[in-house]
Formats: structure tokens, C-alpha cells, sequence
């Protein structure tokens, strides 16, 4: 049987992780040295795609170790409007797995001029990127040539997690961020979450999650949508209830992501209430591992990736080339 370009560079993610750990500690503490100095009073986040995912990964994990505020870059401010933000004593942590898409250069470069201290965290690392900010963190991931992100979206995640552990002293996540890389190959060979049963018939979704749940509920719901063509939407489950939870009154397909942290009670709380309106739910977990919470959404997102490719595969459809995108998108 033909293993795809996406099952195969998914299954990379561990020994990419591995590698990468070994080879960015000495990156992260050299630049803690440096931000250690700058005391940023707030991060800002430059991304698009899944790499902005991953950025809201970083808001929740930067603003519960850190207790630094973490905001999103509206990239049509400097690029449309031409408006010039003042970031004077910020951090900005731009995300990219190619490093040259022309928006995201042109925030770069506004928010250096802005007074921002700039670092790039980028898998190519002789990008027109990691020249133009202050510093970058590889995040070491490799080529990757199936256009749906996977193992550089995976990557991204523990770079900002070890840069995360490096600065606040956390050891106990560093020593769980050197037990992922196991945890996730054993991960690949557990049975999938994820089913072509669940799936055929689905033309629209809502992926919940809370908090990192939430972040990596986006990731869900962009894969359901390139991979699949299936019309997906992740809400944070608190979100959910306001409004839109009226959804579950009719017959509505729900992917739950659970997550075993401090907000799996309040999670699980909307769950039972969107079972109780009729909802037709499928869950995807973390697996019973006994590792640091803020690294368990990796292992649940390395099930649904070689999950949503095999789904894909049934389906008649080519996971490496989803119709219509190209790996780097170009925007203005």
C-alpha cells in the first residue's frame, strides 16, 4: 500500500521534536538571557494559517506560565491601512514555516520600526524571515511537501513549549517535553480517534476545545476543511453556549478535544449539555500518559493528523494536493 506524503512526514514529528530539543536549548537560553533583560510587558504574535494556530497555542501558554499578556497581529493594519503600532518594549514572536510570505515579512519589519523586539520562529532557516528580525528559533522540522502542515505545526508547538519552560524555570515541563518525543511515537500506533465511519456523511462540524484545547480545535477545523472538504468551525466550548450551542437542537456533528488540565471539568460540563440537546459527538483524547498538561494537545493532534489522512484516503482523496492551495500562500 502507498503511504502518503502527510502519513509519512506526520510520523516524522517525534524524531523531528527529538532533534529539536537537543539542538534549541542553547537557542532558547541564549535569548531568555536577552529577554530576561527586556522584561517585555506583552507578546505579540505574527502568523497566519497553522502557524497562527500555533500562536494560540502560545497566548494561552505564555499568559498561564508567564502571566504576560499575549495578543494576535491584525497583519491589514500595517499591510492595508498603513498604520505604524507603537511596540515599544514588546515582544514579538513571529511564526512561519517557510518564512516568506510578503505580509508576514512586511509585520516584521513594521513592528521592528515600531520598537518591538522581533524573533522569528521559522523552519527555513535562510528565509528572508530569519534575516530581518532580531532573532529566530529554527523550529527544525525538515522540508515538508504535502501542503497540510503537520510536523512543522507540531514542531512549532514544542519549540514555543521549550522556550516557554526555559524562561519561567519549569522543569517539570522540560522534563516532560523530553519524554514527548516517546510518548508520540507510541501515540502513532495506537488505534485511531477518528473515523471514516464518524465522517462519511459529514458536511458540517464544530470542533470544541477549551483553552489549549481551543488553540488546537483551529488546527481541527482548518484539516477538516482542506483535507476533507468538510465545512468545519471550532469554538472554545464556554464560547459555544453563547448563542450558537442553539446548533445542537438539531442534528449536529461535534469533535471533541479533551484535554486533561485545569479546565477539563468546565469542558466536559458544555460537552454533557451539547449530548443532552441530541448532538452526535465523536471524542479525540491525549491517551492515558503521565506527562506536564501543556504537552498532551501534541499527542492528541499526532493521532488526528495520521487519523484525518487515513479518512482522507477512503474517501477518494488525495491528502498530499487538497484541491485549490499551494504550500506557501502569498497575501498582501
Amino acid at each position: 500500500m502507498t503511504i502518503s506524503i502527510m502519513a509519512k512526514e506526520a510520523r516524522q514529528s517525534a524524531e523531528v521534536i527529538a532533534n529539536q530539543l537537543v539542538e534549541n536549548r542553547p537557542v532558547c537560553a541564549s535569548l531568555v538571557e536577552t529577554l530576561q533583560k527586556i522584561k517585555p510587558s506583552m507578546i505579540m504574535i505574527i502568523a497566519r494559517g497553522s502557524s497562527d494556530h500555533a500562536g494560540v497555542f502560545a497566548k494561552y501558554l505564555f499568559e498561564v506560565e508567564l502571566g504576560i499578556p499575549v495578543c494576535a497581529a491584525a497583519p491589514s493594519v500595517s499591510g492595508i491601512f498603513n498604520q505604524q503600532l507603537n511596540l515599544s518594549n514588546a515582544l514579538v514572536i513571529v511564526i512561519s514555516q517557510s518564512g516568506r510570505s510578503p505580509d508576514i515579512l512586511n509585520q516584521a519589519k513594521v513592528a521592528k520600526q515600531g520598537g518591538a523586539y522581533t524573533v522569528a520562529l521559522v523552519n527555513d532557516a535562510t528565509s528572508p524571515l530569519a534575516e530581518t528580525c532580531d532573532s529566530f528559533i529554527p523550529i527544525r522540522a525538515g522540508k515538508e511537501q504535502a501542503v497540510a502542515a503537520t510536523k512543522s505545526y507540531l514542531a512549532s508547538l514544542s519549540a514555543l513549549l521549550q522556550l516557554c519552560a526555559v524562561w519561567s524555570g519549569n522543569e517539570a515541563l522540560e522534563a516532560s517535553l523530553k519524554a514527548l518525543p516517546g510518548a508520540m511515537e507510541d501515540v502513532c500506533e495506537q488505534p485511531p480517534q477518528l473515523t471514516l465511519e464518524y465522517l462519511a456523511n459529514v458536511q458540517n462540524c464544530i470542533v470544541l476545545g477549551r483553552a489549549f484545547g481551543y488553540a488546537i480545535a483551529r488546527e481541527v477545523a482548518l484539516k477538516l476543511k482542506e483535507v476533507l472538504g468538510i465545512h468545519a468551525e471550532s469554538f472554545s466550548s464556554a464560547e459555544f453556549i453563547h448563542g450558537p450551542v442553539t446548533l445542537a437542537e438539531k442534528p449536529l456533528s461535534i469533535v471533541d478535544l479533551a484535554i486533561p488540565d485545569e479546565s477539563e471539568k468546565y469542558h466536559n460540563a458544555m460537552i454533557e449539555d451539547v449530548k443532552r440537546r441530541g448532538a452526535r459527538l465523536v471524542n479525540l483524547n491525549c491517551g492515558d500518559y503521565k506527562l506536564h498538561p501543556r504537552v498532551l494537545p501534541l499527542l492528541l493532534m499526532q493521532r488526528f493528523y495520521l487519523d484525518i489522512e487515513q479518512v482522507a484516503v477512503s474517501m477518494g482523496l488525495d491528502p498530499d494536493s487538497p484541491p485549490g492551495l499551494n504550500k506557501v500562500t502569498e497575501t498582501v
